[in-house]
């Protein structure tokens, strides 16, 4: 079993099995014949542990750079009011005589907002490299959606850069989707102001991903900008990136409804599709076609 597939087992066991701080009815050993009815299968973790949340020290080199204060605040208020419902996973550094973060910073740092004294944590026995590290680390924010699309990125990279590995590979090492590799490293050929809008959540990562099919970072910038400012869609930028690619003019936008007031009635043009028509060139259209319809000679 490789280290990932075992984080993934113990991970998998930690989010459904409670690891309450305050907890301190605990099975007796691994419980067999003899024991109480509830303890009987069960099994008492060997490397769980209470540590001082002044004796953990996050790992700098985390994918996960970036904290949202209102959420931590909220989790602080959760872990003050229920307890820990979810131990953190640790490693012993004995160089800095200090136990680092593997994944739960977050838990930590809402830890330490609220005031609590020790954290249940998961330790990690051995001293795995920096590669083996972040691996973990990626897997424990990919299994709770924790990263930004663009660390993500940067986290993906800097494993393939380490470890030699494709994207194929990697999505294996994952256990994710190619595609969903491929799609995430593109962000990176994005200028570093669009990457920040997408990390802003101004731009969503699909649709700037579209962005990466230009080459011109000065254009893809631009077509960012009016995604922001005109609420593009994602399938108005595919057709906007086709058009720039193929040197056409884009198919225009669906206009927004008009509504005329003649005083006794009401005339409302609604677009069914993209089109660069105008208002006065819709009327004049129905028009035609009303009278046509009441021509005496059109009576049958």
């Amino acid at each position: 079993m490789s280290k990932l597939d075992e984080l993934r087992r113990t991970a998998g066991h930690n989010v459904k099995d409670s690891a309450g701080a305050d907890r301190v009815d605990q099975p007796p050993g691994n419980a067999g014949v003899g024991a109480p009815d509830r303890w009987r299968g069960v099994e008492r973790s060997r490397d769980m542990a209470l540590i001082p949340v002044a004796k953990i020290d996050r790992d700098p080199n985390q994918p996960r750079q970036e904290f949202d204060d209102e959420e931590l605040a909220r989790l602080a208020e959760s872990l003050r009011i229920r307890g820990q419902l979810q131990p953190i996973r640790v490693r012993w550094d004995e160089s800095r005589g200090t136990y680092v973060i593997l994944a739960g910073e977050r838990r930590w740092r809402a830890a330490r907002m609220a005031g609590l004294d020790k954290l249940s944590c998961v330790i990690h026995e051995g001293d795995p490299t920096d590669e083996e590290t972040l691996a973990m680390q990626l897997v424990e924010n990919a299994l709770r959606a924790d990263l930004k699309p663009v660390e993500q990125a940067r986290a993906y990279r800097r494993l393939m850069d380490a470890k030699g590995y494709s994207t194929r590979e990697l999505a294996a090492e994952l256990h994710i989707a190619q595609t969903s590799v491929v799609r995430t490293l593109t962000l990176l050929e994005l200028p570093a102001d669009v990457q920040a809008r997408v990390e802003g959540g101004e731009l969503a990562a699909t649709v700037a991903a579209e962005l990466t099919k230009l080459p011109d970072p000065a254009i893809q910038a631009e077509i960012a900008q009016a995604v922001v400012a005109e609420g593009l869609t994602r399938t108005e930028v595919t057709e906007l990136v086709q058009a720039v690619k193929a040197r056409r003019p884009a198919t225009a936008r669906r206009p927004d409804p008009e509504v005329v007031d003649l005083g006794d009635c009401t005339v409302t043009v609604r677009w069914k599709k993209p089109s660069d028509i105008t208002v006065l060139q819709a009327l004049r259209k129905a028009a035609k076609l009303v009278q046509e319809r009441e021509r005496p000679d059109q009576a049958a």
